[in-house]
């Protein structure tokens, strides 16, 4: 039998390290505190963990604006405190994933403080420069994520720069070759250093559109996605020319080949483009990314019908390449409170944990969903995020998903130190400490996890989805000899899902027992229900 790739099927657990475990008291995780809790993670049975931005930053953005691509912030520790992370990790049977942003940097970069001191020294073109229009208005309409223009005014050029997220957040120029060499060394360096795998933040923002085109205006209709509110400009473009352009298939080619010197490195491509499934499909064709992941089900939709047509139009496109799911992360609202309101339930907790390592595909476990926890509530003067503080109230930003790890039995562990957000009250009963029992959301994963790495359905196999009514999820799964029917009740009420009871041989998991009644299967409020047939 031909072994898979370590990363087909993996569970990733998505470290954010600001918020994981502070060890030297300052209020801030770093890396040290990570080697603390590195027995925890593998204690919960993951493949992998995936660590958020550790690298030298002003922390406007908190990380995901890199002013050194090869050195660790002091906030964070030393280069060689993450060796001993990673040395660490491979003594657990973790293999360790990285962020990569590659799309752009810091202003406080070497690069751009070169760069934009004349349009005529080594790294005059690192950067999208353009000249203002006659009037003096910015070259064209392309927006920020985090709202207002995506041009910033440069005096000593006297020219704009584009930067898609914060102004202090300068796009590099990937039209140039060197730019493009310069991001592969930087990726090389750690590769060197025996990391296992990349996630590469915004990867379809490498290029621009050359000629520097408008984009189109978008109807009311459809400005719908990611995190954006209602009075977000960014959503009242078709974002045609700003990202995702061809040019960039040929660059992940190159770093592809570089990838695949090192037997094992998997690269993980983060994507939000106007068709988000048809770019992941072609972003992770032979010789592109290894997988790629979008935000289909990081948003408010939860229904059986939204998960199974994002699952099926993917599969359709996505012929060769391998999907990554998941749920939360550190950009939305934590997924029990954005599917469950402001009450979720443990059930509603264990039941998503289920549902997204049972789809094809490896999946991404955002620290903190292990627990079943909500999004916390930041009041405005503690707000730490600049997209939260540019729109609020109605869009509060991403610190209610980032608030530290409670680890002891009051909620605390994080720190000695008055941490750099607020700990919730609303998370010290779902603190680590209190979750040592049977029954918890935590014990219940961990027990999900070790019996799911035994069933090569659930690791590689196929999908196959049921017709069931809405609220009801059921889909089938495959592998070598090993078919598994598995099914969701999406709601707080019984719901009844017809299928032929004696075509099933053995239930194998229940959330919570499942009734059967005039050939139906009957599952409970929230319930997951696995059966072999």
């Amino acid at each position: 039998m031909i072994q898979s790739p370590w990363w087909r099927g993996a569970i990733i657990y998505q470290v954010y390290p600001r918020s994981f475990q502070d060890a030297n008291g300052d209020g801030v995780g770093d890396l040290p505190g990570l080697l603390m809790r590195l027995p925890y993670i593998a204690g919960l049975g993951v493949d992998a963990i995936w660590i958020s931005p550790f690298f030298k930053s002003p922390m406007h953005d908190f990380g995901y604006d890199i002013a050194d691509y090869r050195a660790v912030d002091p906030l964070f520790g030393t280069l060689e405190d993450f060796d001993r992370v990673l040395a660490r990790a491979h003594e657990l049977g973790l293999k360790v994933m990285i962020d990569q942003v590659l799309s752009h940097t810091s202003i406080e970069h070497d690069w751009f403080k070169e760069s934009r001191e004349s349009r005529d020294n080594a790294k005059a073109d690192w950067y999208v420069w353009a000249d203002p229009r006659e009037d003096g208005t910015p070259p064209n309409n392309w927006l920020s994520i985090f709202g207002g223009v995506a041009w910033q005014w440069e005096p000593r050029r006297r020219q704009y720069y584009l930067h898609n997220f914060l102004a202090s957040q300068p796009d590099l120029n990937f039209h140039n070759p060197e730019v493009q060499q310069a991001a592969r060394d930087n990726v090389q360096f750690w590769l060197d250093r025996g990391v296992d795998g990349l996630r590469l933040d915004a990867i379809n923002f490498c290029f621009h559109d050359a000629q520097l085109r408008d984009n189109p205006p978008k109807p009311a209709a459809l400005r719908v996605g990611r995190g954006f509110t209602p009075d977000n400009p960014y959503a009242f473009q078709f974002h045609h020319y700003n990202n995702t352009q061809p040019e960039n298939l040929r660059f992940l080619e190159h770093l592809r080949a570089l990838m695949d010197r090192y037997p094992g490195a998997v690269s993980l491509g983060e994507i939000s483009a106007e068709d988000s499934l048809a770019t992941t499909a072609e972003y992770t064709r032979p010789g592109r990314l290894h997988m790629g992941y979008s935000f289909e089900l990081l948003g408010d939709e939860c229904s059986a019908r939204h998960i199974r047509d994002t699952v099926e139009q993917l599969q359709a496109q996505m012929t060769d390449g391998w999907p990554c799911w998941s749920l939360s992360n550190h950009d939305v609202q934590r997924v029990v409170t954005r599917w469950g309101g402001r009450a979720p339930s443990p059930e509603l907790a264990i039941q998503l944990l289920i549902l997204v390592c049972c789809l094809r595909g490896s999946v991404c476990i955002y620290q903190g969903e292990e627990l079943g926890l909500p999004e916390a509530e930041i009041p405005f003067e503690a707000i730490r995020d600049p997209y939260g503080i540019a729109f609020w109230p109605d869009f509060k930003g991403r610190d209610g998903c980032r608030t530290p790890m409670p680890w002891d039995e009051d909620g605390g562990g994080f720190s000695d130190a008055e941490a750099w957000l607020p700990i919730a009250a609303t998370h010290a009963a779902l603190s680590v400490a209190r979750q040592q029992h049977e029954g918890s959301v935590l014990q219940r994963f961990r027990t999900f996890l070790r019996w799911r790495s035994e069933q090569p359905a659930l690791c590689g196999g196929t999908i196959r989805f049921l017709d069931a009514p809405d609220p009801v999820l059921a889909f089938e799964r495959g592998a070598e000899a090993q078919r598994l029917l598995v099914a969701f009740n999406l709601s707080d009420t019984p719901q009844r899902f017809a299928f032929p009871l004696s075509a099933i041989t053995e239930i194998v998991y229940e959330s919570a027992p499942a009734t059967q009644d005039a050939g139906a299967i009957v599952l409970p409020p929230r319930g997951a229900w696995i059966a072999r047939y």
